[in-house]
């Protein structure tokens, strides 16, 4: 009896021992993507700066170290002024986008929801469409009117979804269709002021498929906050969420408030997807293609993903910004199209690889 219990014993810490070491190296893997990206975010584009020097620079950034990185005063510029902020708020909004997808599928049990699902999109859309209609702002610097009143409608958005759910029995699934007649009712609005103005339709257009531009560091400023608080909220449960995953019951038998929980995370993930998509426009799947990939090759617990959408995030946001101001240089392809045309295809997969799983 001993002999099995002391093969049992070891077997089980075998085991988490596995574990323990498949976590190291999924965060190994997701700091190396984000490193790849940052050098890829830094020096690539239509002045091509080498890594080294780009390193240097940034060494030089760093107080208490001062270095010659060979750069004449242009390519400085190019790298600390126009690229390193792009390249922060495209990790910054990455991050954010992925984690609160990957707590909405969690919170909701539902693989194919996103941080849109409860009107996120159609209220920041329609406050960003009105305040553009109304010549007070073109969606660039910390005190443009857009982003504020993009955030603002997408906070509105939520807090009217959540009541009408509320009101509908507090069930997952009555708050998700309150926030899809949320969501219809204005997109509704925000369609017939497009019609109403059509002399602002490019700039409204501009804004609705997503960018990552930076006037200098405000837009990353402004987002950083947001991002810490949120993102360490989400982090702080995603425990809680892995019993969550078994049933409300279960997780109510071992002393989990369910509800209260579900309510926290989806707050935290709602606030931060606001404060993203007000920085950054709609910029679509970004929830759903990252966490959803993390899961194929890591696993589902939610301790390992959503750190991991953290990481893998910032680096997927990052590449596509890049890709986005490339591939068609010197034009720049709004980078809601780049992951429209990556997340489509990946979203029919993952509907025909979770049916089962949907509701």
């Amino acid at each position: 009896m001993r002999a099995i219990g002391a093969s049992g014993a070891t077997s089980a810490d075998d085991v988490q021992l596995q574990a323990s070491r498949l976590q190291a190296r999924a965060l190994v893997a997701g700091i190396v993507a984000v490193v790849i990206a940052v050098g890829a975010g830094l020096t690539i584009g239509p002045v091509g700066i080498s890594t080294h020097r780009v390193l240097m620079e940034l060494a030089d950034l760093l107080p208490g170290i001062a270095v010659e990185s060979g750069l004449n005063d242009a390519h400085k510029a190019i790298v600390t002024d126009i690229r390193l902020p792009r390249v922060v708020l495209g990790l910054l909004v990455g991050a954010t986008l992925a984690t609160s997808g990957a707590t909405y599928q969690a919170a909701f049990r539902n693989p194919l929801a996103d941080p849109y699902l409860l009107g996120i999109a159609a209220g920041a859309g329609l406050g960003a469409t009105i305040a553009i209609v109304n010549d007070i702002g073109d969606g660039a610097g910390v005190f443009d009117l857009v982003p504020i009143a993009a955030f603002g409608g997408a906070l509105g958005a939520v807090t009217v979804a959540y009541l009408a759910g509320h009101i509908g029995g507090r069930s997952t699934a009555s708050l998700i269709l309150a926030g899809i007649a949320v969501a219809s009712f204005l997109a509704a609005c925000q369609t017939y002021l497009l019609q109403a103005n059509a002399d602002a339709f490019r700039r409204i257009l501009a804004w609705l498929l997503g960018r990552i531009a930076t006037s200098g560091w405000a837009e990353p400023a402004l987002l950083l906050p947001y991002f810490l608080v949120t993102t360490a909220i989400m982090l702080r449960y995603r425990r809680a969420l892995d019993v969550l995953a078994v049933g409300d019951e279960e997780a109510a038998a071992l002393g989990l408030e369910p509800r209260r929980i579900r309510l926290i995370v989806l707050l935290a993930a709602s606030l931060g997807a606001a404060a993203a998509v007000s920085v950054s426009g709609l910029i679509s799947f970004v929830g759903i293609i990252v966490p959803h990939a993390i899961r194929l090759i890591f696993g589902t617990s939610n301790r390992v993903l959503l750190p991991l959408s953290v990481l893998f995030g910032a680096a997927f946001l990052v590449l596509a910004d890049l890709t986005a101001r490339t591939v068609l240089s010197p034009a720049e392809l709004p980078i809601g199209v780049v992951t429209a045309f990556l997340g489509a295809p990946f979203f029919v997969f993952v509907l025909r690889t979770s049916r089962r799983e949907i509701w």
